[in-house]
Order: structure tokens, then C-alpha cells, then sequence
């Protein structure tokens, strides 16, 4: 049986991912190719916890002339419905899931409470983090570094649909440089689009590593996971 390198993960998944090629809503055979290695994770020992994009759904700012607190909020409620269909696709095999929402909703998923949400992992649950940190003007990116925080999580794992970290876009720039390893600070520095700032500056803080990677190959899951060089690592200097 593989060891994993690390016990238990933040897996940050953006809407984009989900929606695979279709660009917009949920992509069934995306997500249930992630749910299989989400399985196979879970299977080796790990204790993984999620955190779902919405951008797939609605993006803060798709509003234009809106409230940024009303898109805000919309873009909350679009991660939700992210939540309820990758537990949907987990629940297909067999495991046991729950999702969280900082924004109460009683009636389709538990709010969101730190020690519930250890127990769980502790009993081999997945727990998806919905609704992001339930305030406006915060990223789902800084939801990941707050509840890796928060849980104590050896490492997050940042799946996008770019493999890694690149001095510019790839896709516009086809010659741009993928880094293998940064440091936060670099990161800041260079105003790399790994995480926001303030996702960077947490993460930094506590000395969370971050390892960025693409769902082109959902196995990417599992590679992170085992400790194979993929990506990009993002580390303390």
C-alpha cells in the first residue's frame, strides 16, 4: 500500500474545474472522475477536507454596476450548489460526506463548527466548506488558507485548470516560465496569481505549504498526495 506524505489536506477545487470543458455550470464526468480519486485518497488513510469555488456559476464580477456585497453573497451560494453536487458524486461511492456552510442553511447542510468539523475528519468523513468564509470581499481562496488554519491541515492542495505557477499567463503567453517551487514571499512579491494576497499572507503565516496543480489529470489528486513532484510548491523560504 502507497504512504501518503501528508495526514490531512485542505483540496481547494475552483468552479472552472468543475465545469471541465463546458466553461460554465458542472461537468458530470469531471466531477465524477475528481470523486474517484477523492475515494482513492480517502482509502489510503487521508483526511481530506474540501473547499469549492463558484466561479462556474456566478463571479463577483459578472455584476457589473451590482452591490459588491450582494455578488458576493451570490457567489457564496454558487459554491453551495458546488458542495451539494460533488457530495452528491461522493456519496455514489460509498463515502461518507458532509458539507459545512459558514452561511446557515440548516435544512440542506450543517453550519459551519471547527471541532464538528475535526470529528468528522477524524471518522474518515470528507467535509466540503461551502459558502466561503461567509463574508463579502474574501476570496474561497482565503477560505481554504483560514480552514487549513483552522483544522491544522499539513498542506493545501490548489487544483486549477493550469498545471502549475507561470511568471505570466500561459494561455495568451506561450512562452511563459512554470515555476517548480516559490516562496510566499515571492510570491507577493511578484504578484503571482497563485492565491489573493490576503489567501498568501495567511498561508505565510502559519506556515501552511500550498501546492498548485491542474485537474487535467485528476490522478493529480493522488500524486500530491503521495508526495510526487507536480506543479508547483509553494513554501516558507
Amino acid at each position: 500500500m502507497q504512504k501518503p506524505k501528508y495526514k490531512r489536506v485542505i483540496l481547494k477545487i475552483s468552479g472552472e474545474a468543475l465545469a471541465g470543458d463546458k466553461g460554465f455550470g458542472v461537468d458530470t464526468d469531471t466531477i465524477i472522475s475528481i470523486s474517484q480519486n477523492i475515494k482513492e485518497i480517502r482509502d489510503l488513510g487521508v483526511e481530506v477536507a474540501i473547499v469549492v469555488g463558484g466561479g462556474n456559476i456566478w463571479r463577483g464580477r459578472s455584476g457589473k454596476g451590482m452591490d459588491r456585497t450582494t455578488a458576493d453573497h451570490m457567489g457564496m451560494l454558487a459554491t453551495v450548489i458546488n458542495a451539494l453536487a460533488l457530495q452528491d458524486a461522493l456519496e455514489y461511492y460509498d463515502i461518507s460526506v458532509r458539507v459545512q456552510t459558514a452561511i446557515e442553511m440548516r435544512q440542506i447542510a450543517e453550519p459551519y463548527i471547527r471541532r464538528k468539523a475535526i470529528r468528522h475528519l477524524e471518522k474518515g468523513r470528507i467535509v466540503i466548506f461551502a459558502s466561503g468564509t461567509g463574508n463579502p470581499f474574501f476570496s474561497t481562496d482565503t477560505t481554504a488558507a483560514l480552514r487549513a488554519a483552522e483544522i491544522e491541515a499539513d498542506v493545501i492542495l490548489l487544483a486549477k485548470k493550469v498545471d502549475g505557477v507561470y511568471d505570466s499567463d500561459p494561455i495568451t503567453n506561450p512562452n511563459a516560465t512554470k515555476f517548480d517551487t516559490l516562496s510566499y514571499i515571492d510570491v507577493l512579491n511578484r504578484g503571482l496569481k497563485v492565491m489573493d494576497s490576503t489567501a498568501t499572507s495567511l498561508c505565510m503565516d502559519n506556515g501552511i505549504p500550498i501546492i498548485v496543480f491542474g485537474l487535467n489529470d485528476p490522478e493529480n489528486i493522488k500524486k500530491a498526495v503521495l508526495g510526487e513532484n507536480i506543479g508547483t510548491y509553494v513554501k516558507e523560504d
